[in-house]
């Protein structure tokens, strides 16, 4: 880790199913170097990782036939998926709580500690500990039974994304598609628009990354709290589908709420493409974009390590340095890479959780 440069709060990673899941046929280990995926504790460490939001993510079942490879058909100028199928609830809170459970069982172990205040994440990097956010990535992994937010919360959950890339009960999700708008169909179901109440009631953030454009205007029209995306990216630059619109960036601003900067090649490339050979340069190029549209203070990561294609020039955790350089070098002050490591993720937090 280079001297001077501030610890990253991230705002998303799909690290718990990475760990649950094999990769390449082998299980890996959270306390252990490996050159599986992207986060492990020695990585994180030599890499200037102070924690982020550790996605709780239920794929669909295998036995459903459905997965991104296959419901890939290549376009003229792009790429379309096929619509994920909804998942049942009651098989997404059983799947969500073994990652749930994976979670607090790192913490038992000493790797990271799972915080529910803006306080323990600012006593976590001064203390040089991993502070972790339990993060639901799709409102079916509540369960049946909506109400369990109140429960979830008491556990530790303090931020829920009404969506993955598929309809539920509550709202739905965008399609993957390149070049397209997010405005892709419905907005949220009347469950959504009382989720939405219930998570300003008990402060839990929600998350706007993978709505359509509809769902996201209706959380906007009833959310009392800071408008936030944890990992999405500027679509004038990638017209993909997951990315946000210069009018959504717009009410986002408005809001004082938050982007996290997603590092997925696909949402990065002007072309849409998946290529690893992808340049930091188009990362620092959306930050930039970004930085200009809603403010220095309102962007910060949203690395999608652990389940996505990023640059192989940054490669996994440890190569974060790298960016933040990358970033200096182009002109950003300390100031301004503090609150892009991590400052700004603890204001919006902070406001969010206390609201």
């Amino acid at each position: 880790m280079e001297p001077n440069l501030p610890l990253v709060f991230d705002g998303h990673n799909d690290t718990l199913l990475n760990l649950h899941l094999p990769v390449r046929g082998e299980r890996r280990s959270f306390f252990e170097r490996s050159d599986l995926g992207h986060i492990d504790l020695p990585r994180a460490r030599e890499g200037g990782f102070g924690g982020g939001f550790f996605a709780c993510y239920v794929p669909v079942p295998e036995d459903d036939g459905w997965n991104e490879e296959s419901a890939l058909t290549v376009t003229d100028d792009g790429y379309e998926v096929s619509d994920a199928p909804q998942v049942d609830p009651n098989y997404a809170r059983r799947f969500a709580d073994k990652l749930a459970a994976s979670l607090f069982r790192l913490e038992s172990e000493g790797g990271l500690r799972v915080v529910r205040s803006a306080q323990e994440i600012k006593n976590c990097l001064e203390r040089g500990e991993l502070a972790a956010i339990l993060h639901f990535e799709g409102a079916e992994n509540l369960g049946p039974d909506p109400g369990a937010l109140e429960e979830l919360y008491e556990v530790g959950l303090r931020s829920l994304g009404l969506v993955w890339s598929r309809p539920n009960a509550y709202a739905h999700g965008v399609p993957f598609r390149f070049p397209s708008s997010p405005d892709t169909g419905l907005g949220l179901t009347g469950a959504g628009k009382e989720l939405v109440r219930e998570c300003n009631r008990l402060g839990v953030l929600i998350d706007l990354s993978h709505l359509n454009e509809q769902g996201f205007w209706d959380v906007a029209g009833l959310s009392e709290a800071p408008l936030v995306a944890t990992h999405s990216n500027a679509h004038a630059i990638c017209p993909a589908s997951r990315n946000l619109t210069d009018r959504q960036l717009d009410a986002i601003r408005d809001s004082d709420g938050m982007v996290g900067v997603n590092f997925a090649v696909a949402f990065l490339r002007e072309d849409g493409g998946e290529s690893e050979d992808t340049p930091l340069e188009m990362v620092v190029r959306h930050v930039d974009y970004l930085v200009e549209r809603v403010g220095i203070d309102r962007v910060g990561w949203g690395s999608d390590f652990d389940g996505a294609k990023v640059p192989k020039e940054l490669g996994d955790v440890s190569g974060l340095p790298k960016l933040l350089a990358a970033l200096r070098a182009g002109g950003y002050d300390e100031a301004a890479l503090e609150k892009l490591a991590n400052g700004n993720w603890i204001r919006v937090l902070g406001t969010t959780w206390s609201g």
